[in-house]
């Protein structure tokens, strides 16, 4: 078998790259006769440039894509680009150049940069959530949301920034600010598209627990992100008026320790009284600017103003407390209306701290004296808001939380003060953007018919080309034709809609149009979402394990409930990888320099390449152009190749941990991937022809344990992979190179043992380093490339060694070990057993009294 020794990896990758697209290896089609299975990592907003994270996260999908179709499945391993946004318009504002010619620059950019990667992608499915073949689609689902009551349109507080003149998203408000322009956010009520996420709150809620493949920490963000409360509405009548307050709280056993009633700056009542009263209108004006995120609204002052209204105690008529508006109080949850209980909520002791309102408790903790307790919690910090039994509550007083909460319902509903009920924290998706690169929402504003929606031969409606971005806000406001039509009902001239959606709308749905791209009557292909999904493994970062995930999940039961397809979840598997992460460098001047920049010396300190000045090397921080401390991927891929870079990603870390990128852990997998090509082209020992029987029964014992070792690492690896477990995977196939160092050349079958050994080696790495093993086997003479072959399998009866080592003990302590045929005599296991030194050397002179045989395990000798 001659080889060349030197492994040649540009050559290599180019040529098993083309040799994979010409037999269109990763092709998905749809075959009822075999298993399927749908690998997919969330797909990349197309920035122009891949980064590691990109790198990372592919090259796990793809191990994963190419070990499911060794294993017999039908695979489904697609691409595609998240392709509206903010940062389209960025570039057309700075750059001058249109949204749409920089996305699609960008797509083709990235294309190129992923392909050398060699990843097993079903390229002939590829989308773009900007093209209007995709959009279309989503329109039509819109429309189909709008007469299910799924979508509609009314009139919400939102963050608004006062430059960028759009809606922000909570996440894009940072502390207080607008993420591009730096203003003020302001609260503004504006008219706002919807989607009622709420009309499924129980349903998402219930079925986390199904989601038994998602990790732990994810379940549990979505299930405080929907939080589920019980509690109690309860009318808080107001003195001298005829009307109440409606209050939701799911602490009602501690109503006889309210203080004081607040009511959110946008509450009705709130805007009623500031139409006569100037100072509120001033502090509700200060409220608005401070944003409608809860983190804001948490870490803000707790500020109150006393609109000199008392509320009527719901339990006792003759008990009044002040009302305030409070800047803490938000109308989207709850009621927009709360009553304060000082003692056990530390917001609204802090609250009443401040304004000087009584601090009464009642609820103490078990076996306490409820007086000194009162009296020390009035006296201190912090509120208390643990489990105990009511005090100073009247008909409550030694009930425990639980039964005082059924108990006051009950009190509250004989007296039509209120009643037991359930509220989610989870408020409806509004969707409107005031943005012009995005899905245009298809309908139109008529004086005459009101909202009218676009009729679906119309659609898609698409973005006009000749838009400006030379004033603020959104260009489609300012188009001098686009947004003029006629009324499709009436022919009165109308309006278009010019909000767009929020691209997390794309975003939740992009998984099963993958199924049938090229569908163009309809959205989905139907009997191909049946087969295809739910997506079997969904790979990605857990920042989006909140909203994307949630948005995703109640995109499918609108969809389901609107007739397009069947299923209620989307992700069956869901991984959340781990962040890739680098040392910092700083040169003199505070200023952040790129790795690229910097070279370590032996003395374990840096310095610049540029001048030789020293630089101080900080800790290892996830990359981030802000640090510059990232690692250009081309330039990895040019100089190592793909399957060096990818066998680093997967050994190094456990892949749901934080991987710190390093030239010396790449240097290491460069190393071994050139040592795998040697085991191939010089051998230990002289290799057999491909197809050599391995002679069992003549094997000595030292070659049969390295062909045993190999049955053992296959069933292993496939464990390990299955388990998601990749640098375990890579260290049992590095534990059996290794241990072909060993063998014996001369010993009778070793020829055959090391074949077998170097071919497991190569069919187990295929999946993390394609490339390099593709060679490998045609190099040791495989009939078959190793895309379009079957994953080993292990032979259980070498699963099994026919000698067990067993712990000896003396009167319960280790003395020594012994190695014995499996299963064997009692009698033989005592007596080899008492043979061994440090064991006669502990029981001589004295009397065994007794010897305990564990099989397999232990033996234990009592002596006296």
């Amino acid at each position: 078998m001659a080889v060349a020794e030197r492994y040649a990896v540009k050559e290599s990758e180019a040529h098993w790259q083309q040799v994979w697209a010409e037999r269109a290896c990763f092709r998905a089609t749809e075959d009822p006769e075999r298993p399927k299975y749908y690998v997919l990592e969330m797909f990349p907003y197309p920035s122009g440039r891949i980064h590691m994270g990109h790198l990372r996260n592919y090259t796990m999908g793809d191990l994963v894509a190419r070990y499911r179709r060794a294993r017999g499945h039908m695979v489904l391993h697609p691409m595609g680009w998240d392709a509206f946004g903010l940062p389209a318009e960025n570039a057309a504002i700075q750059r001058g150049v249109h949204p749409a010619t920089w996305t699609r620059e960008n797509i083709a950019a990235m294309r190129d940069q992923f392909k050398p990667m060699g990843l097993s992608i079903d390229w002939t499915r590829e989308i773009a959530t900007c093209e209007p073949e995709y959009y279309r689609h989503e329109q039509k689902m819109f429309l189909d949301f709008l007469k299910a009551g799924l979508a509609y349109r009314t009139e919400t507080w939102v963050n608004w920034d006062p430059v960028e003149h759009t809606v922000l998203a909570n996440e894009q408000v940072i502390d207080g600010k607008g993420w591009r322009s730096g203003a003020p956010v302001e609260r503004r009520k504006l008219a706002q598209w919807s989607f009622r996420i709420t009309r499924y709150a129980e349903d998402l809620l219930q079925a986390i627990q199904d989601l038994d493949r998602w990790p732990d920490k994810v379940r549990a963000m979505q299930t405080n992100w929907i939080g589920r409360s019980e509690g109690a509405r309860v009318r808080w009548d107001l003195a001298d008026r005829d009307d109440a307050l409606e209050v939701f709280t799911t602490r009602p056993d501690t109503l006889y320790g309210a203080s004081f009633c607040a009511i959110s700056p946008n509450h009705p009542l709130a805007a009623e009284l500031a139409r006569d009263n100037p100072d509120l209108a001033a502090f509700i004006a200060e409220c608005a600017r401070l944003g409608t995120s809860e983190e804001a609204i948490e870490t803000a002052e707790k500020r109150g103003f006393d609109t000199g209204l008392r509320a009527v105690h719901p339990l006792d008529p003759s008990w009044t407390v002040p009302v305030h508006v409070a800047n803490f109080v938000l109308m989207e949850y709850g009621t927009g209306a709360i009553f304060g209980c000082p003692a056990h909520d530390q917001r609204d002791f802090d609250f009443a701290r401040k304004y000087d309102l009584p601090i009464l408790a009642v609820v103490a903790p078990r076996d306490t004296d409820p007086v000194a307790f009162a009296a020390d919690l009035t006296a201190g910090t912090e509120a208390f808001v643990g489990d105990g039994v009511a005090i100073n509550s009247r008909f409550l007083d030694g009930l425990g939380v639980a039964d005082a909460k059924r108990a006051v319902i009950e009190r509250l509903e004989s007296l039509g003060k209120g009643e037991g009920t359930v509220q989610y924290r989870l408020r409806d998706w509004g969707v409107s953007r005031q943005r012009y690169w995005g899905c245009p929402i298809p309908v139109i504003h008529c004086p005459s018919c009101g909202i009218v929606p676009v009729p679906e031969d119309q659609l898609p409606v698409t973005l006009p080309e000749d838009v400006t971005f030379d004033a603020p806000g959104n260009p489609l406001d300012r188009h001098p034709t686009w947004a003029h039509v006629d009324c499709p009902t009436c022919g009165t001239a109308a309006r278009r809609e010019t909000d767009t959606f929020d691209t997390f709308v794309e975003s939740s749905w992009y998984f099963a149009r993958f199924c049938a791209p090229h569908s163009d009557t309809v959205a989905f292909d139907r009997a191909a979402v049946d087969y295809w999904l739910p997506v079997d493994q969904y790979i990605g970062g857990v920042e989006h394990a909140v909203l994307h995930l949630l948005y995703s999940r109640f995109f499918m039961r609108a969809l389901r409930d609107c007739g397009y397809l069947a299923g209620a979840e989307p992700f069956a598997g869901l991984f959340t990888q781990g962040m890739v992460t680098h040392e910092t460098y700083q040169a003199a001047d505070g200023s952040w320099l790129e790795p690229a920049e910097v070279e370590r010396t032996d003395d374990g300190g840096a310095r610049r390449l540029s001048d030789g000045a020293p630089v101080t090397v900080g800790r290892s921080e996830k990359m981030s152009k802000s640090r510059r401390n990232t690692v250009d991927p081309e330039r990895i891929l040019d100089t190592y190749g793909a399957d060096a870079a990818r066998l680093f990603i997967v050994s190094d870390n456990p892949p749901d941990g934080d991987m710190e990128w390093s030239d010396a852990g790449l240097e290491g997998a460069w190393r071994y991937v050139n040592r795998i090509w040697r085991l191939v082209a010089a051998p230990p020992v002289p290799l057999p022809p491909a197809g050599t029987p391995v002679p069992v029964a003549d094997l000595d014992a030292p070659t049969l344990g390295l062909y045993r070792r190999a049955h053992k690492t296959i069933a292993g690896v496939t464990e390990d992979l299955e388990r998601f477990r990749f640098n375990t995977a890579v260290a049992r196939i590095r534990e059996l190179t290794n241990a072909l160092g060993d063998l014996k050349a001369d010993a009778p079958g070793a020829a055959a043992v090391a074949r077998f050994c170097v071919e497991t080696a190569v069919r187990l790495l295929n999946p993390m380093v394609p490339h390099l093993t593709e060679s490998c086997w045609q190099a040791l003479g495989g009939s078959t490339i190793l895309a379009e072959s079957d994953w080993p399998q292990a032979d259980p009866a070498h699963l099994v060694d026919d000698t067990v080592t067993l712990a000896v003990q003396v009167n319960g302590k280790l003395r020594g070990n012994v190695s014995l045929p499996r299963d064997c005599p009692k009698a033989e296991a005592e007596a080899a057993a008492l043979a061994v030194d440090n064991v006669r050397a502990h029981t001589e002179g004295k009397t065994i009294r007794k010897v305990v045989v564990v099989p397999n395990r232990i033996v234990n000798i009592v002596v006296g």
